[in-house]
Protein backbone atom coordinates (compact mmCIF):
# COMPACT_ATOMS: atom_id res chain seq x y z
CA UNK A 1 0.00 0.00 0.00
CA UNK A 2 0.99 3.66 -0.36
CA UNK A 3 0.98 6.15 2.50
CA UNK A 4 -2.41 7.77 2.89
CA UNK A 5 -5.83 7.41 4.48
CA UNK A 6 -6.82 3.89 5.51
CA UNK A 7 -10.15 2.58 6.85
CA UNK A 8 -9.50 1.19 10.33
CA UNK A 9 -11.04 -1.62 12.36
CA UNK A 10 -9.57 -1.35 15.90
CA UNK A 11 -9.57 -4.63 17.82
CA UNK A 12 -8.86 -5.91 21.30
CA UNK A 13 -6.06 -8.05 19.88
CA UNK A 14 -2.92 -7.80 17.78
CA UNK A 15 -2.62 -9.15 14.23
CA UNK A 16 0.90 -9.62 12.88
CA UNK A 17 1.91 -9.38 9.22
CA UNK A 18 1.49 -12.77 7.49
CA UNK A 19 -0.90 -13.95 10.20
CA UNK A 20 -4.33 -15.20 9.09
CA UNK A 21 -7.27 -14.63 11.45
CA UNK A 22 -11.05 -14.69 11.36
CA UNK A 23 -13.19 -11.64 12.16
CA UNK A 24 -16.91 -11.21 12.71
CA UNK A 25 -18.30 -7.87 11.51
CA UNK A 26 -21.67 -6.94 12.96
CA UNK A 27 -21.66 -3.22 13.78
CA UNK A 28 -23.36 -1.07 11.10
CA UNK A 29 -20.34 1.27 10.87
CA UNK A 30 -18.02 -1.59 9.93
CA UNK A 31 -20.60 -3.10 7.60
CA UNK A 32 -20.48 0.29 5.84
CA UNK A 33 -16.69 0.12 5.79
CA UNK A 34 -16.79 -3.22 3.99
CA UNK A 35 -19.09 -1.77 1.35
CA UNK A 36 -16.71 1.13 0.71
CA UNK A 37 -13.39 -0.72 0.64
CA UNK A 38 -11.14 -0.09 -2.38
CA UNK A 39 -10.48 -2.78 -4.97
CA UNK A 40 -7.46 -4.11 -3.07
CA UNK A 41 -9.84 -5.12 -0.23
CA UNK A 42 -7.48 -3.74 2.40
CA UNK A 43 -8.14 -2.00 5.68
CA UNK A 44 -6.14 -1.44 8.83
CA UNK A 45 -6.33 -2.59 12.40
CA UNK A 46 -4.68 -1.48 15.61
CA UNK A 47 -5.02 -2.54 19.21
CA UNK A 48 -7.46 -0.84 21.57
CA UNK A 49 -5.63 0.45 24.65
CA UNK A 50 -8.76 1.34 26.62
CA UNK A 51 -12.44 0.93 25.95
CA UNK A 52 -14.53 -1.69 24.18
CA UNK A 53 -14.54 -2.93 20.61
CA UNK A 54 -18.24 -2.12 20.27
CA UNK A 55 -19.80 1.33 20.25
CA UNK A 56 -16.84 3.63 19.64
CA UNK A 57 -15.00 6.00 21.97
CA UNK A 58 -12.07 3.64 22.43
CA UNK A 59 -8.44 4.74 22.87
CA UNK A 60 -6.31 3.30 20.06
CA UNK A 61 -2.61 2.57 19.66
CA UNK A 62 -0.56 4.28 16.95
CA UNK A 63 0.99 1.11 15.49
CA UNK A 64 -1.08 -1.32 13.47
CA UNK A 65 -1.29 -3.77 10.63
CA UNK A 66 -2.78 -3.65 7.15
CA UNK A 67 -5.24 -6.51 6.58
CA UNK A 68 -6.28 -7.97 3.25
CA UNK A 69 -9.55 -9.87 2.91
CA UNK A 70 -9.00 -13.45 1.73
CA UNK A 71 -12.63 -14.50 1.93
CA UNK A 72 -15.98 -13.39 3.33
CA UNK A 73 -19.40 -14.83 4.06
CA UNK A 74 -22.59 -12.92 4.75
CA UNK A 75 -24.77 -14.59 7.39
CA UNK A 76 -28.59 -14.56 7.48
CA UNK A 77 -28.51 -12.39 10.63
CA UNK A 78 -26.64 -9.64 8.76
CA UNK A 79 -23.24 -10.35 10.25
CA UNK A 80 -20.23 -10.91 7.98
CA UNK A 81 -17.47 -13.41 8.62
CA UNK A 82 -14.07 -12.42 7.27
CA UNK A 83 -10.86 -14.34 6.73
CA UNK A 84 -8.06 -11.81 6.61
CA UNK A 85 -4.28 -11.82 6.44
CA UNK A 86 -1.88 -9.22 7.79
CA UNK A 87 0.31 -7.75 5.07
CA UNK A 88 2.53 -5.10 6.68
CA UNK A 89 3.05 -2.78 9.63
CA UNK A 90 1.88 0.82 9.55
CA UNK A 91 2.14 3.75 11.90
CA UNK A 92 -0.78 6.10 12.45
CA UNK A 93 0.11 9.75 11.91
CA UNK A 94 -3.36 11.13 12.65
CA UNK A 95 -6.90 9.95 13.27
CA UNK A 96 -9.64 11.45 11.14
CA UNK A 97 -13.29 11.89 12.00
CA UNK A 98 -15.29 8.66 11.84
CA UNK A 99 -17.23 8.41 8.59
CA UNK A 100 -18.99 6.51 10.24
CA UNK A 101 -16.11 4.04 10.76
CA UNK A 102 -12.61 5.03 12.01
CA UNK A 103 -10.11 6.33 9.45
CA UNK A 104 -6.46 7.18 9.90
CA UNK A 105 -3.57 8.76 8.04
CA UNK A 106 -0.91 6.05 8.01
CA UNK A 107 2.56 5.49 6.63
CA UNK A 108 4.62 2.36 6.07
CA UNK A 109 7.13 1.49 8.74
CA UNK A 110 9.51 -0.30 6.34
CA UNK A 111 10.70 -2.42 9.23
CA UNK A 112 11.76 -5.42 7.15
CA UNK A 113 14.63 -3.82 5.22
CA UNK A 114 17.15 -4.78 7.92
CA UNK A 115 18.90 -8.08 7.31
CA UNK A 116 17.84 -10.74 9.78
CA UNK A 117 20.61 -12.56 11.67
CA UNK A 118 20.41 -16.23 10.60
CA UNK A 119 21.64 -17.62 13.93
CA UNK A 120 19.15 -15.48 15.85
CA UNK A 121 16.29 -16.58 13.61
CA UNK A 122 17.21 -20.24 14.10
CA UNK A 123 17.56 -20.03 17.88
CA UNK A 124 14.31 -18.08 18.25
CA UNK A 125 12.48 -20.65 16.15
CA UNK A 126 13.79 -23.42 18.41
CA UNK A 127 12.59 -21.50 21.47
CA UNK A 128 9.12 -20.98 19.98
CA UNK A 129 8.72 -24.63 19.00
CA UNK A 130 9.86 -25.78 22.45
CA UNK A 131 7.42 -23.45 24.18
CA UNK A 132 4.51 -24.59 22.03
CA UNK A 133 5.31 -28.22 22.78
CA UNK A 134 5.50 -27.58 26.53
CA UNK A 135 2.30 -25.52 26.55
CA UNK A 136 0.47 -28.44 24.96
CA UNK A 137 1.41 -30.50 28.02
CA UNK A 138 0.13 -27.85 30.43
CA UNK A 139 -3.02 -26.77 28.59
CA UNK A 140 -4.21 -30.21 27.55
CA UNK A 141 -7.37 -28.99 25.82
CA UNK A 142 -5.34 -26.70 23.54
CA UNK A 143 -2.79 -28.73 21.63
CA UNK A 144 -0.40 -26.43 19.76
CA UNK A 145 1.54 -27.85 16.85
CA UNK A 146 5.30 -27.49 17.21
CA UNK A 147 6.13 -28.85 13.75
CA UNK A 148 4.48 -26.03 11.78
CA UNK A 149 5.69 -25.48 8.23
CA UNK A 150 7.65 -22.24 7.95
CA UNK A 151 8.19 -19.89 5.03
CA UNK A 152 11.74 -19.91 3.62
CA UNK A 153 11.81 -16.10 3.44
CA UNK A 154 13.51 -14.88 6.65
CA UNK A 155 11.29 -11.80 6.92
CA UNK A 156 8.06 -13.78 6.62
CA UNK A 157 9.44 -16.50 8.88
CA UNK A 158 10.26 -14.00 11.61
CA UNK A 159 6.68 -12.69 11.58
CA UNK A 160 5.35 -16.24 11.66
CA UNK A 161 7.32 -16.86 14.83
CA UNK A 162 5.75 -13.77 16.39
CA UNK A 163 2.22 -15.00 15.69
CA UNK A 164 3.05 -18.57 16.81
CA UNK A 165 4.37 -17.57 20.23
CA UNK A 166 1.93 -17.98 23.15
CA UNK A 167 2.12 -14.59 24.87
CA UNK A 168 -0.06 -11.89 26.35
CA UNK A 169 -1.72 -9.24 24.21
CA UNK A 170 0.50 -6.60 25.79
CA UNK A 171 3.61 -8.57 24.84
CA UNK A 172 2.22 -8.99 21.31
CA UNK A 173 1.92 -5.23 21.00
CA UNK A 174 5.46 -4.72 22.32
CA UNK A 175 6.74 -7.13 19.67
CA UNK A 176 4.73 -5.47 16.88
CA UNK A 177 5.96 -2.03 17.92
CA UNK A 178 9.64 -2.88 17.39
CA UNK A 179 10.81 -1.73 13.97
CA UNK A 180 14.01 -3.79 13.92
CA UNK A 181 13.25 -7.46 13.09
CA UNK A 182 16.26 -8.66 15.08
CA UNK A 183 15.02 -6.79 18.15
CA UNK A 184 11.64 -8.45 17.64
CA UNK A 185 13.24 -11.89 17.53
CA UNK A 186 15.25 -11.19 20.67
CA UNK A 187 12.12 -10.11 22.53
CA UNK A 188 10.21 -13.17 21.32
CA UNK A 189 13.06 -15.42 22.52
CA UNK A 190 13.05 -13.65 25.89
CA UNK A 191 9.29 -14.10 26.23
CA UNK A 192 9.65 -17.78 25.34
CA UNK A 193 12.25 -18.27 28.09
CA UNK A 194 10.02 -16.60 30.67
CA UNK A 195 6.91 -18.54 29.65
CA UNK A 196 8.84 -21.81 29.47
CA UNK A 197 9.89 -21.40 33.09
CA UNK A 198 6.29 -20.60 34.07
CA UNK A 199 4.98 -23.75 32.38
CA UNK A 200 7.71 -25.89 33.93
CA UNK A 201 6.67 -24.67 37.38
CA UNK A 202 3.02 -25.43 36.59
CA UNK A 203 3.88 -28.97 35.50
CA UNK A 204 6.00 -29.52 38.59
CA UNK A 205 3.21 -28.25 40.83
CA UNK A 206 0.54 -30.39 39.18
CA UNK A 207 2.70 -33.52 39.35
CA UNK A 208 3.62 -33.06 43.00
CA UNK A 209 2.45 -36.01 45.14
CA UNK A 210 1.51 -33.56 47.90
CA UNK A 211 -1.00 -31.87 45.58
CA UNK A 212 -2.45 -35.04 44.08
CA UNK A 213 -3.86 -36.28 47.39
Amino acid sequence: MNDGVLPMFPLGMVVFPHQVVGLCVFEPRYQAMLQELPDDQEFGTCMIERGAEVGGGEVRTCVGTVLRILGSQRLPNGQTLLRVEGTQCVEVSAWLADAPYPRAVVHERCCDEIEIEPALLKSTESAVRALRALRSEVVTDESLRHDCAMDPNPSVRSWQLCSMTPMSTLDQFKVLSLSNPNDRLRLVAEICCERYGDYQRLLARDSSPYLLG
